[in-house]
């Protein structure tokens, strides 16, 4: 396949292109959607060989022994990440927003505090907010425009009411590959504050050229209160299965983990199954090499065209395909700069107030498109943005 190849996805139910209009003013009929956190690539086809094999078979019943599709998830940790998984350990949620309710349901109770970094990823918030848990909200520091942990800033704004922490490594929206001391700086916060950890790793598998990722159950004294979150439907852009592992190596939590799995009566649909399987596979792994080096130049091209414009930064992307665009050096309102973006360019980027403490000067962009749409989005930025060159 190419990435290069322009794919209408309008019409489709998809709600990056069909909901951009509603949601943001831009209409999708010149407009450009680089908001919510899916890419406009199909899947391997490994992944579409295994749909339709379901359709040419063509009855969708129950699913049962899921003993491949666990293999396939401790193969691709094993060979991509070097953890060995025990498969005895994974749950399947119906994706890791879920996992985050479903961890802060099992782990936590109405009225504890739940800890996170920001600005991050805006779902943690929600459900957090919507389960009556006090969110708190501890705001990154920046050194050489980049996010940094200063433990002892947040060890002062905490209350002792703080049960849960919900980490995102790597990070979105900032890209961060956290290194191995930062990790273990979180591992001691948490002990120091009796924290259960919930380590998201849904972006794990996305990173720039140079990058290793540490996935957090290789740092040690903290198994007691980790629980990992991983997923394919980041790296593979099949979210719409909504299929995510919660991993849990512990028995105490496992079993906490297990009680409330099976009081909800949640399993999980065929169509991840078959999915999540086909992509964990030495032809899902060849085809996501090519994604991460198509995806490290459309950074380049962004960013590069980005922070040509004076008074915008687009942070340092180590992770993810998603840009964090700072506007704080235009001098101009919240309002200004993002009117400029939907309405002057005709872009639909997240909001970055939506992420939390610390989002209020930024935009993200999601830059998993085809090349010609990342260089027609710098253009437009660039009009936009004009008066400033």
């Amino acid at each position: 396949m190419s990435f290069d190849e322009i794919i209408d996805r309008r019409g489709t139910h998809c709600v990056k292109w069909d909901m951009m209009e509603t949601l943001y003013g831009v209409s999708p009929n010149d407009g450009v959607s680089m908001w919510v956190a899916d890419m406009d690539f199909r899947p391997p086809g490994c992944v579409q060989d295994a749909v339709q094999a379901m359709v040419d078979h063509g009855v969708y019943g129950y699913f049962g022994d899921d003993s491949k599709y666990r293999a396939a998830i401790c193969w691709w940790m094993a060979e991509r990440h070097g953890w060995e998984v025990d498969p005895a350990h994974i749950f399947s949620t119906h994706g890791l927003v879920n996992g985050t309710a479903m961890c802060v349901d099992a782990f936590t109770n109405e009225g504890d505090g739940v800890v996170l970094f920001t600005p991050v990823y805006h779902a943690f918030a929600k459900v957090i907010r919507a389960a009556n848990r006090d969110l708190r909200e501890l705001e990154m520091g920046q050194e050489d425009g980049k996010y940094v942990l200063d433990f002892e800033a947040f060890d002062a704004q905490m209350t002792g009411n703080e049960k849960m922490l919900v980490l995102c490594s790597p990070h979105n929206p900032g890209g961060r590959v956290w290194t191995r001391a930062e990790l273990e700086g979180v591992a001691e916060f948490a002990k120091r504050h009796d924290l259960i950890i919930v380590s998201d790793e849904i972006h794990h598998d996305l990173l720039m050229p140079g990058q290793t990722h540490i996935p957090m159950t290789k740092i040690d004294g903290i198994a007691d209160r980790l629980v990992m979150m991983t997923a394919a439907t980041k790296t593979f852009n099949i979210a719409g299965s909504h299929i995510g592992n919660v991993i849990i190596a512990d028995e105490t939590l496992r079993a906490r983990f297990a009680a409330r799995m099976a009081a909800l009566g949640m399993s999980p649909n065929s169509f991840g199954l078959f999915t999540v399987t086909a992509a964990y596979s030495p032809a899902g792994a060849e085809w996501l090499d090519n994604l991460r080096e198509y995806l490290a130049e459309n950074a380049r091209v962004f960013d590069e065209g980005i922070n040509a414009i004076p008074g915008l930064r687009s942070m340092p992307l180590e992770s993810t395909y998603l840009a964090w665009v700072d506007f704080e050096g235009t001098g101009m309102t919240r309002e200004e700069f993002t009117d400029r973006v939907t309405n002057s360019a005709k872009i639909a980027a997240n909001y970055g107030p939506t992420f939390g403490k610390g989002g209020d000067s930024f935009l993200r962009f999601n830059i998993a498109a085809p090349r010609a749409v990342i260089e027609d989005a710098v253009a437009r930025m660039k009009t936009a943005f004009g008066d400033l060159q």
